[in-house]
């Protein structure tokens, strides 16, 4: 009933953020298990970081990126069991408890997920903005998550092994999504557990945050253009994203043109400012209910009016990466 969780860390250059998380791991209350941190070639002070914990240290001899990392670590695991989750993720004393019973429930076709706690780690406000938006966006569809995200992933081994693992010659990031599509094509069950929670240590000022939602907009771009699913609701690129973008642009030339018609143009932009509300609405209520009052609206003004922008150009970077090379030829690779 408690068998053997192999958790797997990847690391490169994270020594700010590994000492908590290697901390909260050897915090856990389960009784049963390893922790197999791989090292990609750090250049900063993370193995002596490591070194001071009982893990197993796997050092690649060079840089290969985090899905080789996790690939190898899952090669070398002893655990019937593996736990997936990464340097700047801080575990709960009970998710591998979560896990382990998860997994146990529902047998090795099923690939068992956590999120964000929506309260971040580190205390700032684009820190907690992101924090509760990931957690709203990868928890809304628990019974049937379009993927799994390697922040907190259980799976049993032989299943990992027999998919093939990590893509390691692909997109930067989205390893985890690609793997998720992969499994779900062969029958797999992937199940989001809410109650399976991190913590992750963000540190985001706004330019951090506008260059990880540049990031992660132009890849998801790039792998959904492949993929054939751009418009579908997919964690964090949701249906709710990406009206939000559209009624962005909707409003920006509303206001452009209200010295033409004011009355006309007035009115069409409180309608679709309302109409934004109304998509938007479960979103604003995990930011009140995470956060209060002050930080909603702090949130709601944030996402309406300036997160648009940077997702806007991911995405048409992402565009253009594909006009490059397609991300299909990784994906067939």
């Amino acid at each position: 009933m408690n068998p053997k969780i192999s958790v797997i860390i990847p690391n490169y250059n994270d020594e700010k953020t590994l000492e908590c998380c290697l901390q909260a791991v050897f915090a856990s209350e389960y009784d049963n298990y390893e922790v197999i941190v791989v090292d990609d070639c750090s250049e900063d002070r993370s193995i002596d970081i490591i070194k001071r914990f009982p893990c197993r240290l796997i050092q690649l001899q060079k840089h290969a990126g985090a899905s080789a990392a996790r690939n190898a670590g899952a090669r070398l695991s002893q655990g019937p069991l593996l736990f997936f989750t990464d340097a700047d993720c801080v575990l709960h004393k009970n998710s591998l408890t979560i896990a382990s019973q998860a997994l146990f429930a529902n047998g090795p076709n099923t690939v068992i997920g956590g999120t964000y706690q929506q309260q971040s780690f580190d205390n700032r406000f684009y820190s907690r903005f992101q924090s509760v938006f990931v957690h709203y966006s990868e928890t809304k569809k628990s019974q049937s998550p379009d993927y799994i995200a390697t922040h907190a992933m259980a799976i049993y081994k032989d299943t990992f092994l027999a998919s093939g693992g990590f893509k390691e010659h692909w997109l930067p990031i989205l390893e985890d999504v690609e793997f998720s599509h992969r499994l779900l094509r062969t029958n797999h069950r992937l199940l989001m557990n809410p109650n399976l929670l991190v913590q992750h240590i963000f540190n985001f000022s706004l330019f951090k945050s506008f260059k990880n939602a540049i990031r992660k907009s132009r890849y998801w771009t790039q792998y959904s253009i492949a993929n054939k699913d751009l418009f579908n609701d997919s964690g964090t690129a949701s249906h709710e994203l990406k009206t939000n973008v559209i009624l962005f642009y909707a409003s920006l030339l509303c206001c452009t043109l209200i010295a033409i018609k004011p009355l006309v143009f007035v009115t069409l932009f409180f309608v679709l400012a309302f109409a934004n509300l109304f998509v938007s609405h479960r979103l604003l209520i995990a930011f009140y209910s995470a956060y209060g009052i002050r930080f909603s609206l702090a949130a709601m003004i944030y996402y309406f009016c300036f997160y648009p922008i940077p997702v806007t150009i991911g995405g048409l970077i992402g565009f253009g990466s594909h006009l490059r090379k397609p991300a299909e030829q990784l994906m067939d690779t």
